[in-house]
Formats: C-alpha cells, sequence, structure tokens
C-alpha cells in the first residue's frame, strides 16, 4: 500500500471533518470478509450471497468462506476452522525478525492480520495451534510496526517535507496511527501559517 502524506495533509488543512473517519470497527468488519477455510461437519447446498457463491457444504471436507460465516458456524459448533497458512510461530518468529532487521515496512502476509489474528483467536481458539504463542508474535510485530511508523512521522515533521510515501502499511495500523498523525499534520500547518505571517510581516516593514 502507497501512502501519501501531502494527501492527508491536504485534507487536514482544508476541514475533511463532514466524512466520518474509518474506525476500528469499520476495517474489522472488511476483515471479516477475507476467505478462510472450514471443515463443516453438516450437510449443505450451495449458498448464494452478494460478496459470492459458497459451498457446496460436506461433513469432513474443506470449504472456504467467509470469516464472518466461518465464525457464525463456529459458534453453532457447526464446523473447524483453519488457520490461514500465515498463522504458524515459524512462519510469524521469521517475520517478526525481518520486521526487527528492515528500517523499512515488511510485505505482511495479510493486509488484515491484526484483525484476523483477534478474530480467530476471540472466536476459535481451540482450532488454532500454539495460540498464546500466536497471539504474543502478532502483537509483537504490530509493536514494531507501529514504532516504526511514529518514528518515520516524526523524522517527516522534522524534515519539513511536504509529502512522504510509505509501503505495505495495512488499513489498522493506518487507523490507529490516525491521532498522532493528524496532530503531526496540524502541527505542521500552524508552524507553516507563522512563517508565512512572519515572512508577510517582515516584507511590509521594508
Amino acid at each position: 500500500m502507497f501512502i501519501n502524506l501531502s494527501r492527508i495533509f491536504y485534507f487536514s488543512e482544508n476541514n475533511y471533518k463532514h466524512l466520518r473517519p474509518m474506525d476500528p470497527a469499520d476495517v474489522e468488519f472488511l476483515a471479516e470478509k477475507q476467505i478462510v477455510s472450514i471443515v463443516p461437519n453438516f450437510s449443505l447446498d450451495k449458498i448464494y450471497l452478494i460478496s459470492g457463491d459458497f459451498g457446496p457444504f460436506n461433513p469432513g471436507l474443506q470449504a472456504e468462506v467467509p470469516i464472518w460465516i466461518a465464525i457464525s458456524l463456529k459458534q453453532r459448533q457447526k464446523c473447524r476452522i483453519i488457520p490461514p497458512d500465515w498463522m504458524d510461530t515459524e512462519k510469524l518468529e521469521a517475520k517478526k525478525t525481518e520486521e526487527q532487521e528492515s528500517k523499512f515496512f515488511t510485505e505482511m502476509p495479510s493486509k488484515h492480520y491484526m484483525e484476523i489474528t483477534q478474530l480467530l483467536l476471540q472466536h476459535a481458539s481451540d482450532d488454532v495451534p500454539m495460540a498464546d504463542a500466536i497471539r504474543t508474535l502478532v502483537k509483537d510485530i504490530w509493536d514494531l510496526r507501529l514504532a516504526k511508523l511514529r518514528s518515520s512521522v516524526d523524522v517527516f515533521v522534522k524534515s519539513g517535507a511536504t509529502h512522504a510515501k510509505l509501503n505495505h502499511l495495512t488499513l489498522m495500523e493506518l487507523n490507529t496511527a490516525r491521532p498522532f498523525l493528524t496532530k503531526a499534520l496540524e502541527h505542521m500547518k500552524l508552524l507553516r501559517t507563522n512563517v508565512a505571517r512572519c515572512s508577510l510581516g517582515t516584507v511590509s516593514q521594508d
């Protein structure tokens, strides 16, 4: 994902407040549309939804459904959820190391890695091998990336640049960063306004 901070600055400058900003619940709603595999214990013909067709479902045979359907079935004890391939301790350890060693943001295995982890561990932790270790590793990766994002914003503000580009950020990371990012951009606007006024005052006196 490419993030142009100058666009965010532009929206902040022009009081882009009439639109409701996306909140964590909105991002989680998007994450719930991601596809996961389940092993049902029931029989059902194919179902037809706006988002696509899913099924048919047969006991013991793997099927793919959106996460929200998987969670609904799990809550009714109608299926077992198969965690995504990346939800593995060895793969997450490798991703954590990669994130630590890179000064840039690395590409995550899922654009909704945090939300999917939280949803599956909340509703189907018994289906996730080494669930506690998975939770800890994902939180460690999240903390590393948020610290890196705060540092990037700090460098951006101190540099006096008008735009920057950040790759591989997720929607939830951006949503979490919005408060301090917006504050930093508004601080930049105030500084530039004051500098402009001082410059005009100097010109007028001359």
